[in-house]
């Protein structure tokens, strides 16, 4: 429970619907937990009771049973039946309750119930529109969380777990707030009115000694719970981490819709997944075996102690009306205790999830905004490296006391085989990731001393593998600046020559360019990255060789249109063509993790062994 508390502040400004909930469950608790047995040990005696307040006998016992079609034992006879008769109307003789009393008395029984129900249901309803809440505050604290988490986080987590966790595992969580925000106080209070009425009972009719053997059972129902919980804590782990692994399996596949078909990979896909789904479906009868054995086994402790009650009520010469009216009260106090063992139950489902959600919520964010940020407006360009060390993971370093300078307006030209710590070299820039060793200065400011979002609203970027959210093409391109204008967008889209193509569209820049842009070809959403690039207008700009996906015809015009884009600004070409940087100023050639040279073409391709096989090998190649 302890762990559950701190996710309480989120009913905080629901505080009035929580409060109008818990009155209406302490209604429903109070009317049913008192207001029931009191009912059968108060009216029911002076319905049922002659002149005297004495109990009218039972009715005699009559001599046989009506003969049915397929009994062969004969019916009442004729003198029993007016036997029955007479006795009957000696009973209504000795009643002298008038009829409208009766029913006043009768009418009693539905208003606790219509009470019940009136109150329970307000309160299930504003305990809902709290839940309701607290899953969205939990779910937007997740999302917010995951926001700032660093890009290696994501690396080593999978896509479809890190949704199954913002997704079902919040929706667990909202699950047992409300529940226990609700049933911590009902059945609580439930319990205790049952209980107030057994002890005031008891105590009229100086028979505490039952009273305390009934009430034998409720500390012994606390063993089965605990026992249970224990196995179901592992069981319900497991299945959230299960329903993960489901959720990145569908995320992994429909994400690679066109490579599973390209290499007739579908019935490999549904092997795994139905391979899943098995294990999951194992677990899963596990948690509900070990959810339902909790209320069963409540039950047989609970009805072992109304037979003791029974048996004890017998030798303690208690009459039949304050017996039943004990038998009532402990039939009440039955439903909180079973529902406070289920509470157990969901808590211990909760926990599981919660340690899911909160191995997110307590990741620290390496990568934020110092507490006293320098003041940034539009930088210059001036980039420089001094003695940095980066690692993925420890004791495997991706750079290695790596010093550079790039001054302001350079077009610097990254190469080397693939994993020498090329792309890291350029994600440092926009701090994607923390150094390890060293320092990154732009303009000599070091770019931990820099507000996030100063820094990278001076920096654009143009991935190898541009990504288009599910949106217009517009929208699409009003994400390079926030608040341009439409001209301003159409301008950047003409430079980046995907207006043409825009244009002939059924919808123009109003057209949808669906989920990562699998509507649009790749040299479509590539010119539309460029167009971004264009319209954020940032004084350094990284291009992941940003013309791959261009077909021929149109490789030309962009190439064009960059030439034009990167004037003024410093620019960091990652190539892997060397095509791209032929107007390069500055080079610099990677190899394992460390600049082994810098300069020009011409110097490098003469000067250079490792650059030289490398450009001669493409050459070669094309």
């Amino acid at each position: 429970m302890k762990r559950f508390l701190p996710y309480l502040r989120y009913l905080r400004g629901r505080r009035l619907a929580l409060t109008f909930a818990l009155i209406f469950g302490a209604m429903s608790a109070i009317v049913y937990g008192y207001g029931l047995p009191t009912v059968m040990n108060e009216i029911f005696p002076r319905i049922f009771t002659d002149a005297a307040g004495n109990e009218v006998a039972p009715v005699a016992k009559i001599g046989g049973m009506p003969k049915f079609w397929f009994s062969s034992k004969p019916g009442p006879s004729q003198a029993e039946i007016a036997e029955q008769a007479a006795r009957t109307e000696q009973i209504k003789a000795h009643r002298t309750l008038p009829p409208q009393d009766v029913a006043l008395f009768a009418l009693l029984l539905p208003l606790i119930f219509l009470i019940r129900a009136i109150s329970g249901f307000f309160n299930n309803f504003l305990m809902s529109y709290c839940g309701i809440g607290v899953l969205e505050a939990v779910r937007v604290e997740l999302y917010r969380h995951l926001q700032y988490l660093p890009l290696s986080y994501f690396g080593k987590n999978r896509t479809g777990d890190l949704l199954s966790r913002l997704t079902a595992d919040t929706q667990v969580i909202q699950q047992v707030i409300t529940s226990s925000a609700s049933d911590l106080v009902i059945q609580p209070l439930t319990l205790a009115s049952a209980v107030y009425f057994l002890a005031r009972i008891s105590l009229k009719n100086h028979e505490a000694g039952l009273f305390l053997a009934s009430l034998a059972a409720v500390p012994i129902c606390v063993f089965p719970v605990r026992f249970i919980g224990r196995k179901l804590l592992r069981r319900a782990e497991e299945n959230q981490r299960l329903l993960g692994d489901i959720s990145d399996l569908a995320n992994q596949n429909l994400s690679a819709a066109r490579e599973v078909r390209a290499f007739s990979l579908e019935e490999r896909e549904i092997g795994l997944f139905q391979q899943t789904t098995k294990k999951l479906f194992r677990v899963q009868l596990k948690v509900v075996k070990y959810s339902q054995m909790l209320s069963p086994s409540i039950e047989v402790i609970a009805s072992l102690g109304i037979a003791f009650s029974l048996y004890s009520a017998y030798y303690a010469g208690i009459t039949l009306s304050v017996f039943v009216s004990i038998v009532g009260a402990l039939f009440v106090c039955y439903e909180p205790m079973k529902k406070l063992g289920n509470l157990h139950s969901q808590f211990t489902k909760g926990t599981a999830s919660l340690n899911r959600i909160e191995e997110i919520l307590h990741t620290p964010l390496t990568i934020a905004d110092p507490t006293t940020p320098a003041k940034v407006d539009r930088l210059q360009g001036n980039i420089n490296f001094s003695g940095v060390g980066f690692a993925y993971r420890p004791d495997e370093p991706v750079l290695r006391t790596i010093t550079a300078r790039i001054p302001a307006g350079t077009i610097c030209a990254l190469v080397g085989p693939s994993g020498a710590g090329k792309s890291t070299f350029a994600n440092l820039v926009p701090r994607f990731y923390e150094v390890t060793s060293g320092g990154v200065t732009i303009d000599g400011i070091d770019l931990r001393a820099m507000r996030l979002t100063d820094l990278r609203r001076n920096i654009a970027l143009v991935s190898q593998e541009p990504v288009l959210f599910n949106d217009t093409i517009y929208q699409n391109l009003a994400l390079g600046r926030e608040g341009a204008t439409r001209d301003e967008i159409m301008t950047a889209a003409r430079n980046a020559h995907a207006d043409d193509f825009i244009s002939k569209l059924p919808q123009g820049y109003d057209t949808m360019v669906g989920e990562r842009g699998t509507l649009l070809s790749g040299g479509q959403k590539q010119r539309i990255a460029i167009a971004r690039a264009f319209l954020r207008a940032a004084p350094i700009l990284i291009l992941d060789e940003a013309t791959s996906a261009l077909d021929s015809d149109s490789e030309a015009a962009v190439q064009d249109a960059l030439k034009k884009l990167v004037v003024g600004k410093t620019v960091l070409i990652i190539a892997h063509r060397f095509s791209t940087i032929r107007d390069a100023s500055m080079i610099l050639v990677f190899d394992q993790g460390e600049i082994v040279a810098q300069g020009n073409h011409a110097s490098l391709y003469a000067g250079n062994a490792l650059y030289k096989s490398l450009y001669d090998r493409q050459q070669g190649a094309s």
